[in-house]
């Protein structure tokens, strides 16, 4: 006898099937599938850099239950010379990759970074999830704070960050918001020092990009598993913000980069995966992590701005696949 599944995977697929010839024949083409390309190992830390065994608060609420982690690296920089920079969330910790793959600590603190750009004079910015906003001075090797409170309050926990051609700099504040807490919170701090507040009903906001004509911002919503289209008025107002695209998982979409012809690149913390979405919002290529689930942080990079690279957190390896389209513009290009 023919088991319940049985049967309805052969209903379910007898009407795709039959979707599929009407649209045929009334001459609608089939949407094709998303392209399944699989990454490529670029590095790992290396087992001398790794905290074995070592207690931290972040390892604690983020892993509970868990053993505490030897690292979590997010904050991807890529330059162009094949440098690459990172950082590791629970221990603090700033690293340089040099293009031999040779790694490097430049920085430990108090801290609990994720999200880092680079600023065109040569510092980069850190969204610090304790600190708040810092900068890091290569030069000297220091850490300094640029915006630890707003008005005498302290963050909920900054999360990510990015800035716009013209110098202004978005930043989540993401603390532990989600569905149960929409108060997460986006920011726009302007070159002469404003700060505006473009959401404050955010749901988990963690990863954020400008799209290349910079009037819209997006904003992965982690905890809504989601990524949100944020429209930017002339003003500095926003309006009928909504969902651009919606994914599913026990985590949610991460950091966010795009490419000069607006398709976003969405890393899932738990789908292992960074997904390819066009302008449409339609998915048009996953790009899978070869081990590991927890996909984070993504770059465009390398000489022409064709590499991907991101992090596979939970095993402490960067990864890398080819792009047909270069990284948006940053600021950081104008040096």
């Amino acid at each position: 006898m023919l088991s319940r599944r049985t049967i309805a995977g052969a209903l379910l697929g007898a009407s795709l099937t039959s979707l599929t010839r009407r649209a045929a024949a009334v001459g609608v083409d089939a949407e094709p599938p998303p392209r399944l390309i699989t990454a490529d190992t670029y590095t790992a830390m290396p087992e001398v850099l790794r905290r074995k065994n070592a207690a931290s608060e972040w390892s604690a609420v983020n892993k509970a239950g868990q053993p505490p982690v030897d690292s979590f690296i997010e904050g991807l920089v890529a330059e162009a010379d094949g440098t690459l920079y990172c950082v590791d969330i629970p221990f603090g910790r700033l690293f340089r990759i040099a293009p031999d793959r040779t790694w490097t600590q430049l920085a430990e603190w108090d801290g609990e970074p994720n999200g880092m750009t680079r600023h065109p004079d040569g510092p980069f910015f850190i969204a610090d999830y304790k600190q708040g906003l810092l900068t890091f001075d290569p030069a000297t090797g220091k850490i300094a704070t640029f915006l630890g409170r707003r008005d005498s309050e302290r963050f909920k926990g900054l999360n990510d960050l990015t800035f716009a051609l013209n110098g202004d700099l978005y930043f989540t504040d993401q603390g532990q918001t989600g569905l149960q807490d929409p108060t997460g919170r986006v920011y726009r701090l302007r070159l002469d020092g404003r700060l505006d507040t473009i959401l404050a009903t955010g749901v988990s906001p963690n990863g954020l990009v400008l799209h290349p004509n910079e009037q819209v911002l997006f904003v992965s919503m982690t905890r809504d598993n989601a990524v949100w289209r944020v429209p930017l008025f002339p003003d500095g107002s926003t309006g009928k913000v909504g969902r651009f695209v919606s994914f599913h998982g026990v985590s949610g979409p991460d950091s966010l980069t795009i490419d000069a012809e607006g398709t976003l690149l969405v890393p899932h913390a738990s789908l292992g995966s960074v997904f390819a979405v066009d302008p449409d919002g339609e998915i048009v290529a996953r790009i899978r992590a070869p081990r590991g689930k927890t996909v984070t942080n993504a770059k465009l990079g390398g000489t022409d701005r064709k590499m991907l690279f991101f992090t596979e957190s939970s095993t402490g390896t960067i990864l890398t696949a080819p792009w047909s389209v270069p990284a948006r513009r940053q600021y950081a290009d104008k040096a």
